[in-house]
């Protein structure tokens, strides 16, 4: 059947425009402040045990509530929730932007990743009720896939130019006219939209599985701090276990889970989460310490930093493209598993790191790898999270690929920058003496070894997960 063209929204493209202008800005936000974050913590006094929570606060709270957003996107309201979402995290980086310590500017990056939860699978679903012809819809994900593809790079060169010619407080500032302007363009261009059905929204498991990720996450930050022995230590690791734990039982009695347990019982499925899980707590952990190790040890500055990860994501998008028709050809499961060992192989390059040289011989390689590596993951990833899935399940189960992503996000930094403090510490209490600028800079690469290591070691775990886990071969085409 035919269809018109008098029938599709006149405003389509531009809706595309601004939907694509507020999602580059949420996946901007996750790589922008990585670049900054060595002048925020000098700039604020923040410790090197705290310093994770520029990162992990705004991932938790992304992470934890990207389901429940997807729930109250469908039935709020897809363009009333965008427009909630977008001055949310207007006024949530200005409350990031001005903050006068280390404290409030967590706060303003875990209030960033609320409204992200919103933000993002609101943006999604404006564009596939925007697009009813079915390959307008395709190529409006094109550019959506594109610009998540391609923000991580902008965010990086980004977050170099404003660090270095402003201040590190601008790669928070500039989201809220950024943001602002996009409200005030979408009023116009998009469309209200709801699903029908009642409205039911399961807040106590979004509430158990946050505060259950927070308390693992300061759990393990306050070993940093004070060690793995002490007793405030383990509270905070049993209580985010047993928080966690009960999440799993309120899934299994609600009669609208967050998340149905039968979507991450399937083996193959839960394969692909875990690893998912797995991999981006190995990937976020190895972007903090290789930004610190250019910064500090190789006094790069924000710009130039930024621009020596310009091969990694290079090497993402590349694997992303051409390994896209390999998955029909190979199955998901062989280039998951060969993407996996090529980030592994890429990350143990990095273990003889030397303190003040070593990006062209060490750091270059490693970068390109690794890249490569998790390109390749990433493109094979959906083709198993959402095989033989039924429709029903589909949005919940795409979700879960992001939620998997942002938790490791969250848990891998704190995890990897307890073990290099830790490192640290031990360094220089086995120096006796002054501790020289020379000494110092041995002591950080140091615990950047051994985060490093920890992180191959995650990658490994993922490598193990994928090939004991997932069965299937070959793509499947998801229920219909």
């Amino acid at each position: 059947m035919n269809r018109s063209e008098d029938t599709l929204d006149p405003w389509r493209w531009w809706a595309l425009t601004v939907i694509s202008v507020a999602t580059l800005m949420v996946v901007l936000d996750a790589s922008v402040i990585n670049i900054a974050l060595p002048h925020a913590q000098a700039d604020l006094d923040v410790s090197d045990a705290n310093r994770q929570w520029a990162v992990t606060a705004y991932a938790l709270t992304f992470g934890g509530l990207l389901l429940l957003g997807g729930r109250v996107v469908d039935f709020a309201g897809r363009k009333r929730v965008f427009l909630v979402g977008l001055v949310g995290f207007a006024a949530a980086s200005m409350v990031a932007g001005v903050a006068p310590n280390g404290a409030t500017l967590f706060a303003g990056r875990a209030l960033q990743g609320v409204f992200a939860a919103l933000l993002a699978p609101a943006a999604l679903s404006l564009i596939a009720v925007t697009f009813t012809d079915a390959r307008e819809r395709a190529k409006a994900f094109g550019v959506y896939g594109a610009l998540q593809g391609a923000g991580g790079a902008v965010g990086l060169i980004v977050g170099g130019l404003l660090t270095e010619y402003t201040s590190w407080r601008w790669c928070l500032f500039v989201n809220t006219p950024i943001a602002l302007a996009v409200a005030l363009a979408a009023l116009p261009t998009l469309k209200e939209s709801r699903a029908e059905g009642t409205r039911r929204y399961d807040v106590p498991g979004a509430l158990l599985v946050t505060t259950g990720l927070v308390a693992v996450v300061w759990g393990v930050t306050h070993a940093a701090e004070a060690g793995w022995n002490t007793p405030a230590t383990w509270l905070l690791l049993a209580t985010g276990i047993l928080l966690l734990a009960a999440f799993v039982l309120v899934e299994q009695r609600t009669a609208h889970p967050l998340l149905p347990l039968r979507v991450v019982l399937d083996r193959d499925r839960g394969g692909a989460f875990l690893a998912s899980l797995l991999i981006g707590a190995g990937m976020f952990g190895l972007m903090l310490f290789l930004t610190y190790y250019l910064q500090v040890n190789l006094g790069y500055q924000p710009l130039r930093a930024g621009l020596a990860f310009l091969p990694f994501s290079a090497g993402i998008i590349a694997a992303a493209t051409f390994g896209a028709p390999l998955v029909t050809r190979l199955g998901p499961k062989t280039l998951m598993t060969a993407g996996t060992a090529v980030t592994l192989a890429g990350t143990l390059v990095l273990t003889p790191l030397r303190p003040t040289e070593g990006y062209l011989t060490i750091v270059l390689p490693a970068m390109i790898l690794t890249g490569l590596g998790l390109g390749a993951f990433f493109v094979a990833l959906p083709n198993t999270a959402l095989a033989g899935i039924s429709p029903s399940d589909t949005g919940v189960a795409s979700a879960m690929i992001g939620t998997t992503q942002q938790v490791g996000g969250a848990v891998g930094p704190a995890l990897l920058n307890t073990l290099y403090v830790s490192a640290l510490a031990g360094f220089l209490a086995d120096r006796t003496g002054a501790v020289t600028r020379a000494v110092r800079l041995d002591g950080y690469v140091h615990g950047y070894r051994v985060a490093f290591l920890a992180s191959a070691a995650l990658f490994a775990l993922a490598l193990a997960a994928t090939g004991l886990l997932i069965r299937s071969r070959r793509t499947h085409t998801a229920a219909s």
